[in-house]
């Protein structure tokens, strides 16, 4: 059984950062794509940073030159670091991996808020 499990999320006043961090247990052979996506209260969820297992990046317009995603392969680790927060940006934050064998994992979300 393959459980994601996030960490870093919290408060945070504008212009401020956080980190995420999102970790894979159990069996998980090979990762091709980790990402991160995020769900505002009567939004869809969209899409923020997918890497690959090359670190070919992709953002969404709305973070671009905010947010960076990197990864650790030894780690099966995805982060997140997000400058320059705004108030827009507060949701549940939800990372994502898909397998070499197209498995799609999600993280049980992690809130950030960002409010003075």
């Amino acid at each position: 059984q393959v459980q994601l499990v996030e960490s870093g999320g919290g408060l945070v006043q504008p212009g401020g950062s956080l980190r995420l961090s999102c970790s894979a247990s159990g069996n998980i052979f090979s990762i091709k794509f980790m990402g991160w996506y995020r769900q505002a209260p009567g939004k869809q969820r969209e899409l923020i940073a997918i890497i690959t297992t090359g670190s070919t990046t992709t953002y969404g317009d709305s973070v671009k030159g905010r947010f960076t995603i990197s990864r650790d392969n030894a780690k099966n680790t995805v982060y997140l670091q997000m400058n320059s927060l705004k108030p827009e940006d507060t949701a549940v934050y939800y990372c994502n991996f898909v397998s070499t064998w197209d498995h799609v994992y999600w993280g049980q979300g992690t809130q950030v808020t960002v409010s003075s």
